[in-house]
């Protein structure tokens, strides 16, 4: 089951590399970088916290994603994950599995939406997709036009392939091109 939170696109970032900071249009200093193990709490809190489309951790336990599952998967190279923080508190994140090219989730704060973050969360996870020999990332997202990632990953690239997940989740994907 593939659970993702989306988030309103803002202004492009720049260049990419392991780590960088900019301030946003509100003055608040968004860094960008690789996640670590230390991360991993703070990352469920956010999920728990979406605006749209929040997962409790019960759900998610019962799903076999826990503190622990997310913690093994960083330390093992199958999961890929960048975090975006402001004043050293966890912003958003985005994960992906290295094995299949999935993106496993996007998750933003209320307060940090409209800043870019979720975009430039999934281009270094499509990108470090990529670098694992990924060429066609995908994702499943709510097939309804009402909920904001619908339109969010369309305007990123993302093409439905007319498949739906066990939950009725289209499936979307990145064409190299993009």
């Amino acid at each position: 089951l593939t659970i993702l939170a989306f988030i309103r696109i803002g202004q492009p970032l720049g260049g990419r590399s392991d780590s960088d900071s900019r301030a946003d249009e509100t003055g608040m200093t968004l860094q960008f970088r690789r996640t670590v193990a230390a991360d991993v709490e703070a990352c469920f809190y956010i999920r728990e916290r979406t605006r749209e489309n929040p997962v409790s951790r019960e759900v998610l336990a019962g799903m076999g994603i826990t503190v622990e599952s997310v913690t093994r998967g960083l330390t093992s190279g199958e999961l890929q994950s960048w975090v975006c923080t402001s004043n050293s508190r966890i912003m958003g994140f985005c994960s992906g599995d290295s094995r299949t090219g999935e993106v496993l989730v996007l998750a933003v704060a209320s307060e940090a939406e409209s800043n870019g973050v979720g975009k430039r969360l999934l281009e270094e996870i499509v990108r470090e997709l990529r670098a694992n020999g990924q060429g066609r990332p995908w994702l499943a997202a709510s097939a309804d036009p009402a909920h904001r990632s619908h339109g969010f990953y369309r305007s990123q690239g993302w093409k439905p392939t007319g498949k739906v997940d066990a939950v009725g989740d289209e499936i979307l994907i990145l064409d190299v091109e993009s």
